[in-house]
């Protein structure tokens, strides 16, 4: 079931914090417009005898419920609409530079990096926890076969094709041995041959799985070649001579049988059943007295600490009547509707017994290019990373090693148990005080079963969490999905699962962030995926450049999205102090509606678009910028409303300035003072700029388009006013706003305040990111001032990672 459901709907945390943050704003929003409503009924009260003028009725509970509605619907902008709309254009076109990224395209497959999700951009640039898995993610997924043990004697890469051929022709038990071993490797397999038109005589092979291939190939190597397949049956030939083998039942591979077998009739007219598995279910079903059996395990140990990936080849021959008897259950289980794997795995359990042991094979996986400078760099960002693999623990170590993520000095924890209450009693030895140097823990499928279980559970994930990196081995798809959930509900960390077959569909849907990798297993990963690429050391760029940037500038946008609004219209509540809370709006209708839409539209997407902290180049050289935006320090909900209320303190001086202005001196020479809607032109007129003009301290790269979007938005005011104050008549439009410009500019005391205005407001600003630059420079601040001097940061990091 985990391998079939459809990718599930994921949303950010940002947004997960935004959307609380927004209720909370609605429900200012309707204390504003309760306060507003009283104060409106208390003024009525107050002045109905003295303003008789006004014709001002007596209030009832209509006309409360109706100035209460009036006050929602004029402070209803407090929170931005459009910034939805924003966002989803932003990340939209983020999206678009990780799909352009040339970095991130490897031409040997013609395969770019490839968003499927718009919804997760910011997300890349929280990641805590990465869960990976081995083969086709950290490898290539390009078996080659390296080395076997047959009956008990080890044949080495280095042995020659021709000395393994002129073996199996001898007459002794070693060459019986070997070719028993050769034809299952043949024959115990789905790969289909093909055979090239020009050439028949070339013969290529198609298979699910890379390790079949690389047995059939390795078959041939050494004299048996398999080329023939029917439905009914598969023709090999060895030491040139054809046979034939009828194929009676193919119990196919799964995660959880970890095995698979064929059942076949031999050319003499045998019954005989072929396995190969793991070496874990394979030993547990043997026959007793093997004698080769403690030489091949311990040449699987020698073969899994090279790092090859091991299997198990074993036979047993069946009678007639058990054949028979066995055929019916397995017919019934196989065309059964409802659990057929299970029904299946249980009959198979029937017949996959008794077996005698052949060998084991022992095929190389080799590194993808850039792994272990890959997974280096992750750490060093303060990311931990698990890997989770089907392999034996040997292998799986050895990769470690190799890929950095297991370094020398390391202390390095195997739990390995037989039992529930030993895997207790093994965590609760771990429960103790931090240890000095960094700490691995590789666990296996069976005591990570236990390890899993409700007693066991929080031991588990409070220990591993305190490690610096984790290896899972012999672990199923279920297991792999379960390990992603317990890390996020017990860390609330932000957590990424990359892998490129469907047995890791589960925990790339589980995790905060699904990778897929474009590989040779088919596109089961990448369609249950976020984000596709096609190496594993793309994700460095794709976390560390494109995750820090989209956090960073996805953070601004949302912020200075709810900070504009808020120095607008929180203006019109102070208005309505001083118009008796008349519900009176003190800007003209349409210059409300274009505010978003034309005069603060381009800084917010110039700041989600094309704002940068640090370059790609001192992003890759330096990971610990990445805990910047790991951390939350950005943004959170202390952060958020601090933005909320230095809007509110510049919405103070952006109005009452200029009130305060107006009431103490003459706008115009012949005496006159102009009216409200004077007032409201020359607030906005300040608010555009500074708004502005606080998005231009915000940014942090300088670019001809951030020089555009403020400078022109300012600039497209004052064009706007001059034409839209000369509309009416000829356009029914606006009639108030006839002559505006010149009354505004035409006034001193407006271009005076102009100075005054957007500097008293912005001065705190200013102050306060000069002092935090000056007193306590933090290392994304550190490393730009570097940049601007051209120097290496490097160093500069290192030293501010070891004060912290």
């Amino acid at each position: 079931m985990l391998n079939s459901t459809a990718a599930p709907l994921k949303r950010s945390t940002v947004e997960k914090v935004i959307n609380k943050q927004i209720f909370m704003l609605f429900l200012v929003l309707l204390v504003m417009s309760l306060i507003s409503a009283i104060a409106s009924e208390i003024w009525r009260k107050r002045t109905v005898n003295t303003h008789w003028y006004l014709f001002l009725k007596e209030t009832n509970v209509a006309s409360f419920g109706f100035n209460l509605l009036t006050f929602v619907i004029l402070y209803n902008n407090l929170i931005p609409i459009s910034l939805q709309v924003t966002l989803e254009m932003v990340k939209f076109a983020q999206a678009i530079f990780i799909n352009w990224d040339l970095d991130m395209y490897y031409a040997p497959t013609d395969t770019p990096a490839m968003a499927r999700t718009s919804n997760l951009n910011e997300e890349l640039g929280q990641i805590k926890y990465i869960f990976s898995d081995k083969t086709g993610t950290l490898t290539r997924n390009e078996m080659e076969f390296k080395q076997c043990s047959i009956a008990g004697i080890r044949y080495e890469e280095e042995l020659e094709e021709s000395s393994m051929i002129a073996e199996m022709k001898k007459s002794n038990e070693q060459a019986k041995k070997i070719r028993e071993f050769m034809v299952a490797l043949s024959v115990c397999h789905t790969v289909v041959p093909e055979r090239d038109e020009d050439n028949p005589t070339i013969i290529t092979y198609q298979a699910s799985s890379p390790d079949e291939q690389a047995l059939v190939v390795g078959a041939r190597k050494y004299g048996v070649m398999f080329h023939t397949r029917t439905p009914s049956h598969v023709v090999i030939s060895v030491n040139d001579v054809d046979e034939k083998y009828e194929i009676l039942n193919v119990i196919e591979f799964t995660s959880t049988r970890k095995r698979m077998s064929v059942v076949v009739r031999t050319p003499e007219g045998k019954l005989t059943l072929m396995v190969k598995g793991a070496d874990s279910v394979i030993c547990e079903r043997l026959s007793p007295n093997q004698p080769i059996r403690e030489v091949t395990m311990q040449h699987l140990e020698e073969f899994a600490t090279l790092g090859l990936r091991t299997l198990c080849i074993a036979t047993t021959d069946l009678s007639e009547a058990t054949y028979s008897h066995w055929k019916e259950d397995y017919h019934q289980a196989s065309t059964a509707i409802v659990d057929r794997e299970k029904k299946v795995a249980a009959i198979a359990e029937k017949i996959e017994k008794n077996l005698t042991l052949l060998g084991a094979t022992a095929i190389e996986d080799k590194l993808q290019d850039g792994v272990p400078e890959s997974i280096d760099k992750l750490a060093r960002a303060g990311i931990k990373i698990w890997v989770l693999t089907g392999d034996k623990q040997e292998t799986a170590i050895n990769i470690g090693f190799s890929s950095k993520l297991l370094k020398q000095g390391m202390e390095i924890v195997v739990l390995n148990t037989d039992s529930l209450d030993e895997t207790r009693e093994e965590l609760k030895k771990q429960q103790q005080p931090k240890r000095d140097g960094a700490t691995a823990l590789v666990v296996d499928g069976q005591t990570l079963e236990y390890a899993l279980s409700y007693d066991c559970r929080q031991d588990f994930i409070t220990f591993a969490v305190e490690c610096q990196a984790v290896i899972c081995c012999r672990v199923s798809p279920l297991q792999k999905a379960e390990l992603v959930e317990l890390v996020k509900n017990h860390v609330k960390a932000i957590t990424l699962a990359i892998g490129d077959g469907a047995n890791d569909v589960g925990m790339i849907q589980a995790a905060h962030v699904g990778i897929g990798i474009s590989g040779v297993e088919g596109l089961q990963a990448v369609c249950a995926s976020d984000y596709a690429i096609s190496q594993f050391r793309f994700l460095t760029k794709l976390l560390l450049v494109h995750g820090a940037w989209n956090y960073s500038r996805v953070t601004k946008l949302i912020l200075y999205s709810f900070y504009k609004n808020i120095c607008l219209y929180v203006i019109e509540f102070w208005f309505a102090v001083v118009s008796g809370w008349s519900g009176q709006i003190v800007f003209e209708r349409w210059i409300i509606g274009l505010y978003n839409v034309i005069f603060t539209a381009a800084p917010p997407l110039a700041l989600g678009l094309f704002d940068r902290h640090s370059t790609v180049k001192n992003l890759l050289q330096c990971p610990a910028l990445y805990e910047v935006s790991q951390n939350s320090t950005l943004f959170n909900v202390q952060i958020f409303w601090l933005w909320i209320i230095n809007a509110v303190y510049h919405s103070v001086i952006l109005f009452w300035m200029p009130v305060c202005a107006l009431s103490h001196d003459i706008a115009f020479k012949d005496g006159k003072v102009g009216d409200y809607l004077f007032l409201g032109n020359m607030v906005y007129t300040y608010v555009v700029i500074t708004v502005c003009l606080k998005a231009g301290l915000e940014t942090s790269a300088w670019t001809m388009l951030s020089h555009l979007s403020i400078w022109g938005s300012i600039a497209s005011w004052f064009l706007f006013l001059a034409v839209y104050s000369h509309m009416w008549p000829t356009f029914d439009l606006a009639p108030v706003m006839v002559g505006m410009d010149k009354y505004v500019f035409g006034c001193f005391l407006f271009w005076m305040m102009l100075l005054l205005v957007p500097f008293a407001a912005l001065i705190r600003d200013f102050a306060w990111a000069a002092a935090q630059r000056t007193l306590c420079k933090n290392m994304r601040q550190e490393v730009q001032e570097l940049e601007k001097a051209n120097l290496d940061p490097t160093t500069a990091v290192q030293n501010v990672s070891r004060k912290k």
